[in-house]
């Protein structure tokens, strides 16, 4: 069995982190998840949202404390990669122990982040086209007018905090990085590629059958290969190295 190690998950706009809580009676034992909620939903409904992208990436620090002592990696999907790539580098400012890994998964690098979407959406109504055209969310939530309104208003609110985030020439991180992409997907490859520019590491790259939640569409290979990259020691290599135990 792999040394115990603690996944810290981060969620894609829109959601709560309880999207991950199947995961921890699907991956193996000795992978301890634990959802990182952000604030305005889930068990944190009554916290105002984070007022920008860096109150977010310092809320969600706060929040892993507990578990960054010791053996742990992040993941995150979609807007959840970015933030997870915000906190790796908040840790290390604070001299905090870094991950063993980050996973980047359904999210261009930094580096080659395209607002065009986000920043055309007007309203209500455009909230509702991108949650549909992007797939992952059950039908029941758009059958429930409560519900729906409790997901346009965190959608809208995430879409701000990407808005946000602005890129600079801080120092790449320093720890390997995997990065997980969708074979249907509309994110192109060479934004998948440049997570390089952010890491010293070479990052690795690998694809699922799907779309951009090809995590649901693919779950057990995508869970395959988080437990392969968790209990695998990091070896040097050069590039970006591509690999994919969901082959065509």
């Amino acid at each position: 069995m792999a040394a115990p190690i603690t996944l810290l998950c981060l969620p894609c706009a829109g959601a709560s982190a309880t999207m991950y809580l199947r995961w921890r009676r699907l991956l193996p034992a000795w992978v301890r998840v634990e959802p990182v909620e952000l604030a305005g939903r889930g068990s944190r409904i009554a916290d105002p949202f984070s007022a920008g992208f860096q109150a977010a990436v310092d809320d969600v620090c706060t929040r892993m404390r507990p578990w960054v002592s010791g053996r742990y990696a992040l993941y995150g999907h979609s807007m959840g990669a970015l933030l997870a790539y915000g906190a790796a580098r908040r840790l290390r400012t604070l001299g905090l122990p870094p991950p063993q890994l980050l996973i980047a998964s359904g999210s261009a690098s930094p580096s080659a982040r395209d607002n065009s979407r986000l920043a055309g959406m007007r309203g209500r109504a455009d909230l509702l086209d991108d949650l549909r055209r992007q797939g992952g969310t059950p039908q029941a939530v758009f059958d429930d007018e409560e519900l729906l309104g409790l997901t346009l208003a965190v959608l809208e609110a995430d879409y701000a905090l990407c808005l946000d985030y602005r890129h600079d020439d801080e120092a790449p991180l320093a720890l390997p990085v995997h990065v997980m992409g969708g074979r249907r997907d509309d994110i192109a490859p060479d934004r998948l590629r440049a997570w390089q520019d952010v890491a010293q590491e070479p990052v690795t790259l690998e694809y699922f059958d799907g779309g951009h939640f090809f995590i649901r569409d693919s779950e057990s290979a995508v869970l395959g290969a988080i437990a392969a990259h968790l209990g695998r020691p990091s070896a040097p290599s050069q590039g970006v190295r591509h690999a994919s135990l969901d082959a065509a």
